[in-house]
């Protein structure tokens, strides 16, 4: 029987240069799609999925993350006493019990293979659920929880993935798929940015990730890969070598919020699916003409 995913890792040690100078002071993490940072609907997606335990692998100027993941008692105190008991509940909510979080130092950015490597002391013996915070997924259940389903019935490593057109895979890390359903393949190859003819499939990678603590001890000697960066799909290579590895195709929509294009898409489509702003935010959209704009 597999061991049970408790251990969630998000690396945010990133410097969110495709947002400057918005993200100067303000991790890119903590850029709202609505009302929310970005940070916190990875973490909500993760606990919905069964994480007990979230690891934050951060850099400089990121101190802000952790002070979003703690209580803030003069904030709390203010809103009892205005009677704000529904934005204090949400507030609460929100929060990870009291030992539940880890933060560990990305010192160099070395890629996202080493911001994983960093998290290996936290995460021990154990397998792990690594999710990107840039990547926003909308789907019922979660992207993990869909995951960790898969999991259950496969063990080894589990990767989201996701169909695009066959023009667009030389932008993308690119699985060969092998035997199995849309919920649960056996994944016989990976490739980072191929070109269009050397592609295995259409099927890329999408940012969400169940990995073996082997992944470790290969990356601690994985050389550097494409931008002098140590690749984390090198060393999923490897381990592919050693492990099964199998793919989901996930049920939901997905938006690239480290691009300002999908930031903005998941800004329009998360606000149009809340009541509470629906029909006033179309009012808004209807005033602009934007019939006239297109």
């Amino acid at each position: 029987m597999s061991k049970r995913v408790r251990t969630a890792v998000f690396p945010v040690a990133g410097l969110g240069t495709r947002f400057l100078p918005a993200t100067k002071a303000m991790p890119k993490e903590m850029l709202t799609v609505v009302d929310r940072p970005l940070i916190q609907y990875a973490v909500d997606e993760a606990r919905e999925a069964g994480i007990e335990h979230f690891v934050f692998v951060t850099g400089r100027n990121k101190g802000v993350i952790e002070d979003h993941f703690d209580r803030q008692f003069e904030l709390e105190t203010t809103l009892e006493m205005r009677g704000k008991t529904a934005a204090l509940r949400e507030l609460q909510q929100d929060l990870p019990s009291a030992g539940r979080t880890s933060f560990t130092r990305q010192q160099e950015p070395l890629g996202l293979g080493h911001a994983v490597w960093c998290a290996r002391h936290i995460v021990g013996d154990s397998p792990f659920a690594l999710l990107l915070p840039d990547m926003l997924f909308k789907g019922e259940p979660g992207v993990l929880k869909q995951m960790i389903e898969a999991y259950e019935e496969t063990g080894g490593n589990v990767i989201a993935v996701e169909e695009v057109p066959e023009s667009d895979v030389s932008s993308y890390g690119v699985v060969a798929r092998g035997d199995g359903p849309d919920t649960g393949f056996s994944i016989t190859g990976m490739v980072e940015k191929p070109k269009r003819e050397d592609a295995p499939s259409n099927l890329i990678i999408s940012g969400r990730y169940i990995l073996q603590p082997e992944i470790f001890a290969l990356l601690a000697n994985q050389p550097r890969g494409a931008g002098g960066e140590i690749q984390l799909t090198d060393a999923m290579q490897t381990l592919m070598t050693q492990q099964a590895f199998t793919g989901v195709k996930y049920r939901g929509q997905s938006f690239d919020c480290g691009a300002k294009i999908g930031f903005l898409t998941a800004n329009v489509v998360y606000a149009l699916d809340r009541d509470d702003i629906r029909d006033g935010f179309l009012k808004e959209l209807r005033k602009l003409d934007l019939e006239d704009r297109l």
